[in-house]
């Protein structure tokens, strides 16, 4: 399992991502959005960019889009998902009908897919795949039995299990455990209002039917005992953005100290059925809460645990299962929470499940078809662009002392780019793939997957490990490496295009090259050194004013109300607003430093180079997303919503309101002495 709290290695570019009309990859050799990169038909006349600049630039999209049936939101970000999607099915459809032509590897991903595909081989199997899973719970007669299914790959539990490289020595790894075992999001059980009290009522009715499906008995009260088991749960868990206090999360303890703190965990025996037991510390993310679940097992009856397990097994590979199990999971989970009206098609998601099981083996044969190797060097080009942006405005800052400016430019130079797609690929060789069993394959993709981190535990940390495949449309930081790393997918029009005008590629890929540099200086990443190692290479006065510039920057986040009555939490997402602020100001740098060797960038199409680098920068954020997937995302997601990425990000950027003549009075204007400026 990984644990998300401190792994933070998806932070970037599109976690909020959308669909529009299908598009074509230009031929005729110029951009492929408009005369230069930019499509000036998003816009909406009429709207001063000083007003709301989003809306300036996305806003004729915006009212012409409408968010497909099969999706939570529309936009760019999507768009390339679904073009991703389609070149990945054809491979498996190839490796499908001809899996010998691919090798052994080859007839792994066709068998997978072919599996997953088979719906009435899964309908004739109905519920009978779930028997021997259901029937280990059914054995279960003490704590110690439901401990064991506690740290067994496939099932729920109230703690996770995982493993990650050591805080303190990067170059190892170390056990981790941390909060789990929930249904829904955290405050959909705590919040008041009527929208979570129907949130509620509607997951308790998805509790019981699950049950049903399954030919579970007396699954009402089972279900309201359940709910109130993890209501009892969430209560005591960690918020989302209490989970991204790092220092906090670092409670390394050795097997005595974890038997202190929750003496009700039988640790020795989840350590050990984990594999994980030769670690000679655990570290105890989220602690109180880890402590929290202990009292709250053995104050819990056995068969409600049991009961628990029987419905998180059977809820969590529905998908895996007949469709009517499938539909009632979709129901809930997409419908109710998210908005989407209807089931995406079943090739989609083989997919999405392909990708998820042997997403490796995919993308080394689509780096091949899809993924030109000159990308990768004009990638690198950027990169070292924005590292040399960043160091002179590091080294210009005013705010930071030269001892903390020293180990801050240190860092940057340590930083690591990775591009395209990892140097070697996973070996799945020892993923047993049953072509017929669809859940046994999803079960045994997990053991893969765990058994993988057992190998790798006991030697040193291996940094070319990738945790996104190359067909993946985002980017991450890694602050335990200090890497990061842009997968082929998302090297690709409007974020970067080599045919576009360079203030495009800038204001784009430029932006979000910069914003994961950026997040090894946000609140959190700024803990960590060159070498990925949790310490501190702050002087007191420089922390100050770090801190008081980010205070600053969520005071502005917790103002804006994308939904009435649903504010950002500036807490929660002030990493990702670091990001993208530093993000498009060295950007915006780099830019300058271009046109300093290239010379001043001609106006095309009546804009400017730089009015034409934040129009970029803000199409890059086109997105319309259905109001329960929002409420969802500004609960429990770190990256702001798209549209305040934008505005809530240029009104502290000198240059854009130059670029726009920007005046006091403007909706978004700020005075230049509210305007944050970190990096």
């Amino acid at each position: 399992m990984k644990i998300k709290a401190l792994a933070r290695l998806a932070a970037g570019v599109a976690l909020v991502v959308a669909t529009a009309p299908a598009f074509t990859q230009s031929t005729s050799g110029g951009a492929r959005y408009g005369a230069f990169g930019v499509d000036l038909t998003a816009q909406k006349a009429g709207v001063k960019p000083g007003d709301d600049f989003w809306t300036f630039a996305n806003g004729g999209w915006n009212e012409r889009t409408e968010i497909a049936a099969d999706r939570a939101a529309a936009g760019y970000g999507t768009l390339l998902t679904v073009e991703a999607e389609a070149n990945v099915r054809a491979i498996l459809d190839d490796m499908a009908k001809n899996p010998a032509a691919y090798g052994a590897t080859g007839k792994q991903v066709g068998d997978f897919y072919a599996s997953w595909m088979d719906e009435a081989g899964i309908e004739a199997r109905g519920t009978a795949p779930l028997k021997p899973y259901l029937g280990r719970i059914a054995a279960v007669n003490d704590l110690a039995g439901l401990q064991t299914l506690f740290a067994s790959t496939g099932y729920a539990s109230p703690v996770e299990l995982g493993v990650i490289p050591d805080l303190a020595d990067p170059t190892r790894y170390t056990a981790v455990a941390g909060q789990g075992g929930l249904g829904m999001p955290r405050d959909y059980y705590l919040l008041d209002g009527d929208k979570y009290v129907a949130f509620r009522t509607a997951y308790r009715a998805y509790v019981q039917k699950i049950q049903e499906l399954a030919g579970i008995s007396d699954a009402s009260a089972k279900a309201d005992a359940i709910v109130a088991l993890e209501t009892a749960m969430a209560k005591q868990q960690w918020s989302p953005e209490q989970s991204r206090d790092i220092a906090k999360l670092n409670d390394p303890q050795p097997l005595s100290g974890l038997e202190a703190k929750a003496p009700e965990f039988d640790w020795a025996l989840m350590l050990k059925t984990a594999g994980l037991d030769s670690s000679p510390t655990v570290l105890m993310t989220q602690n109180t809460a880890i402590a929290a679940m202990g009292k709250i097992l053995v104050a819990t009856p056995l068969q409600t645990w049991k009961d628990y397990l029987a419905y998180r097994f059977v809820s969590d590979h529905a998908q895996f299962l007949p469709k009517a199990f499938d539909d009632t999971r979709f129901d809930f989970y997409s419908k109710t929470l998210n908005g989407v009206q209807i089931q995406r098609d079943r090739w989609k998601r083989g997919v999405q499940q392909t990708n998820g099981a042997l997403g490796e083996a995919v993308g080394a044969i689509y780096v091949a078809r899809y993924y030109p190797p000159a990308a990768a060097k004009q990638m690198g080009e950027l990169i070292e662009n924005l590292r040399a942006a960043y160091q002179e405005r590091i080294a210009g800052s005013t705010w930071m002392d030269d001892a903390t400016r020293k180990a801050a430019l240190a860092k940057l130079a340590a930083f690591e780019p990775r591009i395209g797609h990892p140097d070697k690929y996973i070996d799945y060789a020892a993923f047993k793939v049953e072509r017929g069993d669809v859940l046994g394959n999803a079960i045994r993709s997990g053991e893969f997957q765990h058994q993988l981190e057992l190998q790798r535990f006991p030697k040193p940390v291996d940094r070319s490990l990738w945790n996104m495949t190359p067909q993946t449309v985002n980017a991450y930081y890694n602050p335990l490496a200090n890497q990061i790393t842009f997968p082929a997918a998302i090297l690709q029009p409007p974020y970067f295009d080599p045919n576009a005008d360079p203030a495009v590629n800038y204001g784009a890929i430029g932006a979000i090259i910069g914003h994961e540099m950026g997040h090894g200086f946000d609140d959190q990443g700024s803990m960590f050194g060159p070498t990925g190692k949790f310490e501190n290479w702050w002087t007191d006065a420089a922390k100050k004013g770090f801190k008081d510039r980010t205070a600053a920057l969520a005071a502005q986040y917790n103002a804006f109300e994308p939904i009435p009555g649903t504010k950002i939490n500036g807490a929660l997402t002030l990493g990702e607003n670091i990001g993208d602020l530093g993000g498009v100001e060295a950007a915006y740098a780099a830019y300058q430093k271009y046109q300093a060797k290239h010379g001043k960038a001609k106006v095309i199409g009546g804009l400017t180079g730089d009015q034409r680098f934040f129009l970029s920068y803000a199409q890059a954020w086109q997105a319309k997303v259905r109001e329960g997937a929002q409420r969802q995302q500004l609960l429990t997601d770190p990256h702001s919503p798209a549209m305040f990425r934008v505005n809530g990000i240029v009104r502290n950027v000198d240059a854009w309101y130059a670029a726009f003549d920007i005046k006091p009075g403007d909706a978004l204007y700020l005075p230049p002495d509210q305007r944050v400026h970190i990096w």
